[in-house]
């Protein structure tokens, strides 16, 4: 057995076992609640910067396949579990969790009260921290972790976005046949690549989108050049104040086709129309997170990843009303323009692999495409 341990930048240490690759890893330390999707949160870039504590205990039960990745590699800094099975269970699986994270370089640790920490998190805050399995003295791991610069101000979107534009052209997946083929498109949509996930692309497709995926640095005149009918900001990693190119670009397109935000997306429209953002103490990450709709009252349970909100006060003067809210915490969850075709959700409706309670705003984006938008 190799020895692991994570230390905190506020001095709290966890001594454990390595689980994947050895040497060390460092990020902002944040947990997550979901009870499955390890591999859509190891591949999703929004996760860019931070090591993931998994709250649930069993982990890699049902291994790793080809099908249930979100981008083109993982992008977690380190990973945290209570334990990683050994011998999964699954007509799917291919490989072990533990196997997969040590082809891929991800340094993790397991075997430490992961509740324990989880609480920690939860009452002092998100916070930096490293994983090492070959630094022994945890007074000099906790000395690295407060020498980490955190996330704030920090622009992460830029080390996961593409590099050129793509189109794409798969649609959702289907337990008989897998990922299927999209019907014909009948709407052209360009999507802002700050570190989409690959499900949002899929569900856009598979409602009749032609999506051409672009670089967070294409400016507003290149998009329009495009001739789209609709616009889509992703989610992504970090503090949104860290990308003002993405804000300006996004500035020049409201009003000149309909626009839908999701999660990162939420917080640069919001920006875009003067608004304001802030950290919370430690972040929404998992698929159990009850939301509301103000509008019909609904309750939808929702899966979350990330770190900043809005402040919906910041941007009522700009048209904008919030449309969801968290009924955990009370923050903001949603907006949308008075007169615009605009709207955003700060969680993730493609919910890969779940809940599936808020597809119906893919739809949405669909029904404000089909009432006219950016005349081609």
């Amino acid at each position: 057995m190799t020895r692991a341990r994570l230390a905190l930048a506020d001095g709290r240490v966890f001594t454990g076992e390595a689980c994947g690759a050895r040497g060390e890893a460092h990020g902002e330390v944040v947990f997550n609640t979901s009870m499955t999707g390890y591999q859509e949160i190891m591949t999703d870039p929004s996760y860019r910067g931070q090591i993931v504590c998994m709250t649930y205990p069993l982990i890699g039960n049902y291994g790793i396949n080809p099908d249930d990745v979100e981008s083109r590699r993982p992008w977690v800094n380190g990973f945290i579990v209570k334990e990683a099975c050994r011998y999964p269970s699954s007509w799917r699986g291919r490989v072990a969790i533990e196997d997969y994270m040590r082809e891929q370089g991800i340094v993790g640790i397991q075997g430490i009260d992961t509740r324990a920490l989880t609480r920690h998190l939860r009452d002092h805050g998100a916070q930096e921290g490293v994983i090492s399995t070959v630094e022994a003295d945890p007074t000099r791991l906790a000395d690295k972790a407060r020498a980490l610069p955190g996330l704030i101000g920090r622009d992460l979107v830029s080390e996961v976005t593409v590099e050129t534009a793509h189109g794409w052209t798969e649609g959702r997946w289907d337990i008989a046949r897998g990922y299927t083929q999209p019907p014909t498109s009948r709407f052209k949509v360009v999507a802002y690549d700050s570190g989409i996930k690959w499900n949002i692309l899929r569900q856009l497709a598979s409602l009749g989108c032609e999506v051409e995926v672009v670089p967070a640095s294409t400016p507003a005149a290149a998009v329009l050049e495009r001739k789209p009918h609709g616009l889509f900001l992703g989610n992504g990693p970090g503090d949104p104040e860290a990308v003002p190119y993405l804000v300006e670009s996004v500035r020049g397109l409201i009003g000149k086709l309909p626009i839908f935000g999701i999660c990162l997306g939420n917080q640069i429209l919001g920006l875009a129309f003067g608004g304001s953002t802030y950290k919370l103490k430690f972040s929404h990450h998992g698929a159990n997170h009850p939301v509301k709709d103000l509008e019909t009252g609904r309750v939808e349970i929702t899966a979350q990843n990330h770190g900043f909100s809005v402040d919906p006060g910041s941007v009522e003067k700009a048209g904008l009303v919030e449309s969801h809210v968290n009924l955990n915490d009370g923050t903001s969850e949603g907006m949308r323009h008075r007169e615009l075709p605009v709207f955003s959700v700060q969680y993730h409706p493609e919910a890969s692999p779940g809940p599936h309670d808020s597809h119906y705003l893919f739809q949405r984006f669909i029904d404000l495409m089909e009432r006219g938008g950016f005349s081609r």
